[in-house]
């Protein structure tokens, strides 16, 4: 895949000349603060940095990490009463191609989220699978790149304690009539999980998540369809080994959290 390194100084002035944008970074620490403030500065964007940290840089502000929902909430007071789309975004990615998410920004259109890369790992070869899914259906955006139409963020605050609180984004922006947009263009790189345990642990925080999400909101149908068949039909994925156990054994255990009345937001 050619990859382009990052948008050009005249795609940014047309796109500033065009949308008010505004970054919204959430980072659980410092780890890979300093090298998403050298992405952001290059961009030309301006940015809050919401981090579990404390550091005296101008554009970082400290928040226990309680969660990306509280982090969301507390960072939002702090973006500008002028500012269009709000751009939610995760400290550990590299964006590439991102005039191509503005590209899609219309009067109809209340969030775009980017297609992810992942670069080694379990989520790896489970990347590739929910893509082409989500390509179909509407079960779930990538909550590492996302642009939102502030007075829809706006309408839905205070996010409710979730552990997927892109999805509960997501499944609220769709109940106002506006358009949810995927991108394959635009460009999130990242690194999700390294080992099998690392999976496991991840996809039961992100099933548990989902789960939660659908409980607090209106999805399409066919997005309720498919999170009733997935404890089942994921059970297909043990063609894959090892791999494929920890995806299963993540979903199954997520699932098992939300039964017992997981309601939380930290992880």
């Amino acid at each position: 895949m050619s990859l382009k390194k990052n948008i050009s100084f005249t795609d940014v002035c047309a796109c500033i000349h065009q949308h008010s944008l505004f970054f919204l970074v959430l980072a659980r620490d410092l780890n890979h603060v300093f090298t998403k403030i050298q992405e952001l500065d290059k961009m030309g964007f301006p940015y809050i940095i919401v981090c579990g940290q404390r550091h005296d840089h101008p554009n970082i502000v400290f928040r226990e990490p309680l969660g990306k929902y509280d982090a969301i909430n507390y960072g939002f007071n702090l973006i500008p009463n002028n500012i269009e789309f709000v751009v939610l975004n995760d400290v550990d990615t590299q964006i590439l191609n991102f005039a191509e998410a503005l590209k899609i920004l219309d009067n109809h259109v209340g969030l775009v989220y980017a297609k992810v890369i992942i670069s080694e790992g379990p989520q790896k070869m489970f990347s590739k699978l929910y893509e082409s899914i989500r390509t179909k259906f509407m079960i779930g955006p990538s909550g590492e790149l996302m642009l939102i139409r502030r007075q829809i963020l706006e309408s839905i605050l205070p996010l409710k304690p979730c552990k997927a609180e892109d999805a509960y984004i997501m499944f609220k922006v769709i109940e106002t009539g506006y358009k949810v947009v995927y991108s394959d263009k635009c460009l999130a790189l990242t690194e999700r999980t390294k080992t099998n345990y690392d999976e496991i642990n991840y996809k039961r925080r992100t099933t548990c998540g989902i789960y939660q999400a659908l409980s607090m909101t209106n999805p399409p149908i066919i997005t309720l369809i498919f999170y009733a068949l997935l404890p089942f039909s994921c059970l297909m994925l043990l063609v894959l080994g090892k791999v494929g156990f920890s995806f299963v054994k993540g979903i199954w255990l997520g699932l098992i959290d939300y039964m017992r009345g997981d309601l939380g937001g930290k992880f």
